[in-house]
């Protein structure tokens, strides 16, 4: 048996490959992921590592989070407006580091707010492309994160907050001892 959320990012990410006509070598050379892997990972037989999530977003130019998502809203639909419970959210773990992923907005809010705990030694690069099109604020909540954005390294406690510039490599690592929870707030732009 397949884990739903497991078989949602299955989904997400064959149905935009196929809206945009790509063949999965496509998206292979587009994302620089296997072509075995990303067959894996719409088959549901791989759950994808952030790092991967990450350069499949970069492709496709969406954020990490519009993979993760059960899909858009149109932009008719109703969304009642009320109180959404922490047992009814969705946590994704990268299979490989222990990460966690919560959304915190939902489809049709105009930012997208994800709550992440970065374990102890965890370490999760980006490439530039992921951050196209988007504006990106980091808010710490607990703990330490080092930072690396493109060649300069932030040292970020509680309550530090940065507020990203133009693309660039960046790395998220918590090489402490004790876990950390950020806060990570997107919006689109129209240019990268």
């Amino acid at each position: 048996m397949i884990d739903p959320l497991v078989e949602r990012i299955a989904t997400r990410i064959r149905d935009e490959r196929e809206r945009r006509r790509w063949t999965l070598a496509q998206l292979a050379d587009a994302s620089g992921v296997s072509r075995a892997m990303i067959n894996r990972i719409e088959r549901g037989e791989s759950n994808p590592t952030a790092v991967v999530l990450g350069k499949l977003s970069a492709a496709f130019r969406l954020s990490v989070a519009s993979l993760l998502a059960e899909g858009e809203a149109p932009p008719e639909a109703e969304v009642p407006a009320g109180v959404r419970r922490l047992a009814e959210d969705v946590e994704w773990t990268d299979p490989e580091t222990g990460y966690r992923r919560r959304q915190i907005a939902g489809p049709r809010f105009p930012a997208e707010i994800a709550e992440i705990h970065l374990p102890p030694g965890a370490r999760v690069p980006y490439p530039a492309a992921a951050f196209a099109f988007l504006h990106q604020l980091v808010w710490v909540l607990e703990g330490r994160l080092t930072f690396q954005d493109g060649d300069t390294v932030h040292d970020l406690g509680p309550g530090d907050i940065i507020e990203l510039g133009e693309p660039a490599p960046r790395v998220f690592a918590n090489t402490g001892a004790d876990a950390c929870r950020y806060a990570v707030v997107l919006s689109r732009t129209d240019r990268p």
